[in-house]
């Protein structure tokens, strides 16, 4: 594999997309190195593993390392991106790493803008239960595994297909799924119709003897559906689409839905998590799992296992009496998705405090943040965390607070340090 390279080098390896390739490449016995900026519990895991890890960026990180991989985040002025060039080390994004991968499995891509995560962690839920033992790599930590990544013995490969950069393009799975398709990395594309396009060449990448699961319920999904050219299934709750969920029963603690397929009653399912969204992540799970030959009975005692992910609606504890929770969406979408969630099932108040991620979202989704809080009773929010990005000038977390108030929801207040609003 890689024709003798054993020694490769992640400028980044902290990244929820980075991590998991590096364990992964670990486990399979190549020796692995990285750097990061920062330190964190991902930092720490794969220090246990035994992966070397520099605080920082310098040339002398790069050691004997025979190719770089670098994350989204990482720019071209990066110490460690001009020395490999300099000694013509080859420097590759990290969906070109994940497509070598790939390239010797079954490969199983999740693409969409929201719900990547949750969706990838529930296939690779099933496939585990089903006795597949699939490697996945997964952007979020899931708690079956302990971690973002896992090296299974069998053919599948379960990884997320990362949009942001347009490098998923460089991936080609024998299965894609696509949840949805929403006006995210606009700094990146330049427009929507090119958003539109990378995922309908990513649909049409699919093998002849693979498919694709869509999700018939965004519209943006039905816009682009004419012009898919290979075979593709469909889920969804509103539409008629070939597996459904009806009879949907949303509590506190678990949801419950019967599943059809193209009219017809397959069985009832219940989920662990709840919400909406977790309704139609889970209905490409089973889409996929079935269409691969997984029986319906294996599929649903699996998937109600699924206990959730790390920093996705996840229960942190009690502070003064009030549960707290942390979840890590960002984009407007998903706020208003995970908000309106909490406001079903939860009876008490609900304040939220919220971190916007990168100079560059929050400038062109500004006006839609401005509507994406009305589900909360009090908002606070803080300064920007800024994903490896330069300030934009005027583009700060108090701007935020105040276009939130401009369309019309009054109780926002903005505390610039997180650790200030606890006193």
């Amino acid at each position: 594999m890689f024709l003798g390279i054993r020694n490769i080098h992640f400028i980044g390896i902290g990244g929820a997309g980075m991590c998991g390739i590096a364990e992964i490449l670990h486990n399979l016995r190549f020796k692995v190195t990285g750097s990061d900026l920062s330190e964190s519990d991902t930092i720490l895991h794969l220090r246990r593993l035994g992966i070397k890890i520099y605080k920082g960026h310098s040339v002398k990180n790069l050691g004997a390392s025979e190719v770089v991989v670098k994350s989204t985040a990482v720019p071209d002025s990066n110490p460690e991106i001009i020395e490999a060039r300099r000694r013509k080390i080859p420097v590759i994004r990290r969906a070109e790493m994940l497509g070598e991968l790939m390239r010797l499995k079954e490969g199983i891509a999740i693409a969409g803008t929201h719900g990547k995560t949750t969706t990838t962690s529930m296939i690779a839920t099933i496939l585990h239960y089903a006795g597949f033992d699939p490697t996945v790599i997964i952007g979020g930590r899931l708690e079956l595994f302990g971690s973002h990544a896992k090296l299974g013995k069998s053919e599948f490969l379960i990884a997320e297909a990362d949009e942001s950069d347009g490098s998923f393009l460089t991936l080609y799975p024998a299965v894609g799924i696509i949840t949805n398709i929403d006006n995210d990395h606009l700094d990146f594309y330049g427009s929507f119709e090119e958003i539109k396009d990378a995922f309908v060449n990513f649909a049409n990448k699919i093998p002849f003897y693979g498919f694709s699961c869509i999700c018939l319920d965004d519209p943006h999904i039905q816009e682009v559906l004419p012009r898919l050219t290979k075979t593709y299934i469909t889920y969804g709750i509103d539409n008629n689409a070939d597996f459904m969920a009806r009879d949907i029963k949303i509590n506190a603690d678990r949801t419950e839905y019967n599943l059809y397929w193209r009219d017809k009653l397959i069985g009832p399912v219940q989920l662990s998590v709840p919400g909406k969204a977790t309704v139609l992540n889970s209905l490409a799970a089973a889409g996929t799992s079935l269409e691969i030959g997984i029986k319906f009975k294996v599929f649903a005692e699996a998937i109600y296992k699924y206990e959730g992910l790390h920093r996705r609606m996840e229960f942190m504890g009690e502070f003064n009496g009030a549960k707290v929770y942390n979840d890590y969406g960002h984009h407007p979408t998903e706020i208003k998705t995970t908000l309106q969630t909490f406001k079903t099932v939860k009876e008490n108040r609900l304040i939220t405090v919220f971190q916007p991620h990168r100079f560059s979202r929050t400038e062109l989704l500004l006006d839609e943040f401005g509507t994406a809080f009305y589900n909360t009773d009090n908002l606070i929010i803080t300064d920007i965390y800024p994903a490896g990005e330069k300030p934009i000038p005027g583009i700060t977390g108090r701007l935020v607070a105040d276009t939130i108030k401009k369309f019309g929801f009054s109780p926002v207040s903005y505390i610039a340090d997180k650790k200030e609003i606890l006193k």
